[in-house]
């Protein structure tokens, strides 16, 4: 992601009911029972405690601790989800994602239509809804106090209002359909047939943005984690490393918490903003976390046209018309006046109907729909909140199996018995190998599933063991229970466990065979080693990220050297320096790392497209261990490395980097004018604390997504033992002391202990409590 100065269920609902029960979903907050209260004690870092004696106080508690910290973050993404951006902003302007705002509204209006969150809302069950008409109370609540005290600088415009459930719906299905038709909403919102007249003035740029972003959602949005069970833990009991990669600012920004319903809930750890459920965290007696899968979670059909009407399309022979749906957008004009506009969105049986110049295009003889599975998903609320009340790993993975909630990533678990759990258990459509054979073409290949859009045989399967048609049975999908380990980086569920290789499945679901990401072999030749050398203890796992190795370097490095002791002829005085650097460079992407560092970043990214780069290619035999190695003594490679090596020479030079230059005086986040060096490196190098930074003007790199949360869970005969950091700090107002205090501590690579125990809460040195009862702002108010 790429930081900006800005900061359905469809069918099953008549369009009277959506509309009513959307009127409903607006006035719910003001319905909440006088008696709502929660206690909101918070303890260092301000990580709040909150507990209360219902669902509804505990939403309360939630959403009003959210806005103390995070509340110009919320309202901005309200206004993202509610399609409103070109209202306030105008529409050339561009949200957190660097996505332009009309384009934006035009695809969040489409997704969000009265019916589909009104079919979201009545598919709730009475706790999540009592939970989210709680936050929206809660939230209101603080909202109304910051308006007295002075709302920040970053928030201040008649955009920031009162929110509603409906608004709390829509930011949950915009969770959704992120692995899925939300990486298309350029390809959406610019989708016209082909005699329509286009904007065509900034549609490139806007597509070229937009495969960069979907190049790097897995990156953005990636993960380690590893689950260590009996037989290889320090104390026979289960242990967790949770390392999601998100986001440091926006949407999927997480956030801290510690919830409690007394004799029902008590689950610590962090969730995504607008979210009264725990995301990844741990229990009394378990403890999980997620990583981004490698599943496909839609699919695009190729219609084929109508030769007489390009909105048409021929299935089965019989024409069809496209469904058209007009979107509205309200858009603020230069002279400041809004004024209304419309756009067609198409769609056929499969979904809507995308564009992307140059590989989905729309003419007269084909055009291209997009069905995401996630858009009929009304579970995942439900989903993590049976996962957050789960009293052992059997009931966990029941839960998972019956609701099938999660929308696109995999699941790990350990418990206090010693058991660990691999799950890649999410909203996969039902296409078999065989499906895939007779409706897809072969040249396409699987990085997109196109499917034959002309012939219906080619629709997703329908199992009815499945909680949604179209989805595959959770007992058709990859999953491992094991003593000793489980573990996940982003890539199939191939090799959770080498010992006991996850294959057979369709390709949407898990590819074996192919290469792994370095961070999994960096993880599986960590274990090993630990393997080797005895029982596995917390600060092992603590010490996977934060020694932040490079292991790339130790596959390519000796060819590197050799390259660069050879005869460089007339490049040798230009690049000694860069030689004497990665001969100094420490191999880590540690703040204290040398200006070898920087260089390898460009000759490694420079070789990506090299073809034959390595040494020894990768064989399916050897996962662990191959590729590796550069092949500099072939002609072609040993060029395109000279020529790596120069360029690096010179953007180094251009960026005004020293050869005295440190990583950490480069690497850095900013938050109130202030910065902080900030360590780690690009996963794709295998750096397991992957961090991403974008090149700034003054040389230096700014943070945007990496390593968020972090927590390492054991258990005892005490039940969970936590120690963790939220890496960008629980709040994002710079004004707020809790802005910067756990990066700092980040930067540091000093964690805390998680507070669980009621002792450990009530002994804390920064120990406050805070109760507010939803009588008290009536008062107030009145």
């Amino acid at each position: 992601m790429i930081i900006s100065s800005q900061l359905t269920r469809l069918s099953l609902v008549g369009v009277t009911l959506g509309l009513s029960l959307g009127l409903s979903l607006a006035a719910s907050a003001s319905d909440t029972p006088a008696q709502t209260s929660a206690e909101i004690r918070r303890t260092g870092f301000g990580v709040p405690h909150i507990r209360a004696d219902n669902e509804r106080g505990l939403g309360y508690g939630i959403g009003y601790a959210y806005a103390q910290d995070n509340l110009c973050l919320l309202a901005n993404e309200i206004t993202t989800v509610n399609g409103e951006r070109s209202r306030y902003f105008g529409p050339d302007q561009f949200t957190v994602e660097e996505r332009e705002n009309l384009a934006s509204d035009v695809f969040f209006t489409w997704l969000n239509t009265p019916q589909a969150v009104a079919g979201f809302w009545q598919a709730q069950t009475p706790p999540v809804r009592e939970l989210v008409e709680g936050y929206v109370a809660g939230y209101n609540r603080s909202l109304s106090e910051r308006r007295v005290q002075g709302l920040p600088p970053q928030c201040q415009g008649d955009w920031v209002r009162d929110i509603t459930t409906s608004d709390l719906v829509k930011l949950t299905r915009r969770l959704l359909v992120e692995g899925g038709v939300g990486q298309f909403a350029e390809a959406l919102a610019g989708a016209t047939p082909p005699q329509a007249v286009a904007r065509a003035s900034s549609a490139q740029a806007a597509f070229q943005v937009a495969a960069t972003r979907m190049q790097r959602f897995a990156l953005d949005r990636g993960s380690n984690a590893v689950a260590v069970g009996s037989e290889r833990s320090f104390n026979g009991r289960g242990m967790l490393l949770a390392n999601p990669h998100f986001p440091w600012v926006g949407g999927m920004r997480f956030y801290q918490m510690h919830l409690t319903i007394p004799g029902k809930l008590d689950v610590m750890g962090a969730a995504l903003p607008g979210l009264p459920v725990i995301n990844i965290g741990f229990n009394q007696h378990l403890a999980w976390t997620h990583t981004v899968d490698s599943s496909r979670h839609f699919t695009l059909y190729r219609l084929q046209l109508d030769p007489k009407d390009s909105t048409r399309y021929l299935l089965d022979g019989q024409s069809l018309p496209m469904d058209k749906q007009t979107v509205t957008v309200n858009v603020r004009q230069a002279d400041g006046q809004v004024r209304a506009i419309s756009h067609e969105v198409y769609s056929s049986k499969f979904g809507p109907v995308v564009q992307w110049p140059g590989k989905l295009d729309w003419d007269h003889q084909y055009a291209y729909s997009l069905r995401d599975a996630n858009l009929d998903n009304d579970r995942v609320l439900q989903q993590w909140y049976a996962m957050n009340r789960a009293e052992n790993l059997k009931d966990f993975q029941a839960t998972v199996h019956e609701i099938q909630g999660i929308p696109w990533v995999n699941t790990l678990a350990a418990d206090d018995q010693g058991q660990t759990l691999y799950m890649n258990l999410s909203v996969v459509p039902n296409v078999s190998v065989d499906k895939l054979a007779q409706c897809s073409d072969p040249r396409v290949g699987l990085q997109m599933i196109i499917l034959d859009g002309s012939n219906s045989a080619c629709a997703w399967d329908i199992d009815p063991q499945a909680a949604q048609q179209g989805i595959y049975a959770a007992d058709k999908l990859p999953q491992l229970l094991r003593k000793d380990f489980v573990q996940h980086s982003n890539d199939s569920a191939w090799m959770a466990n080498p010992a006991q290789p996850l294959t057979g499945y369709s390709p949407l679901i898990s590819q074996d065979s192919q290469p792994l990401g370095l961070r999994s072999r960096f993880a599986l030749d960590r274990l090993s080693a630990l393997a080797q050398a005895g029982k596995v203890e917390a600060a092992d796992l603590q010490h996977m990220v934060m020694d932040d190795r490079v292991y790339q370097a130790s596959l390519v490095m000796p060819d590197l050297l050799q390259f660069c002791a050879a005869d460089l002829g007339t490049d040798a005085k230009t690049l000694a320096p860069l030689c004497a650097s990665l001969k100094a460079w420490d191999r880590n992407a540690n703040l204290g790392s040398g200006l070898g560092f920087v260089h390898f970043q460009n000759v490694m990214e420079a070789l990506e497209s090299v073809p034959d780069v390595w040494r020894v290619a990768f064989d399916p035999r050897d996962p662990q261990h191959t590729p590796r190695g550069l092949a500099v003594d072939h002609p072609q490679v040993a060029k395109a490395l000279r020529a790596a090596m120069l360029a690096s020479a010179e953007q180094v030079k251009a960026a005004g980097l020293k050869p005295d230059s440190r990583w950490g005086d480069i690497q850095v986040v900013s938050s109130g004018g202030q910065q902080t060096p900030i360590h780690g490196g690009p996963g794709t190098l295998g750096v397991y604390n992957a961090i991403q930074s974008v090149p700034r003007s003054d040389g230096k790199r700014e943070v945007v997504s990496g390593t968020s949360y972090l927590q390492v869970v054991t258990f005892d005969e005490n039940g969970p033992q936590a120690k963790g950091l939220l890496a960008f700090s629980l709040s994002s107002d710079p004004a707020s002391k809790y802005s910067r205090d756990q990066t700092q501590a980040f930067s540091r690579k000093q964690w805390s202990v998680l507070l669980f125990t009621e002792q450990q809460i009530l002994s804390d040195p920064d120990y406050q409590v805070q109760t507010i009862r939803r009588q008290d702002a009536k008062v107030a108010a009145q």
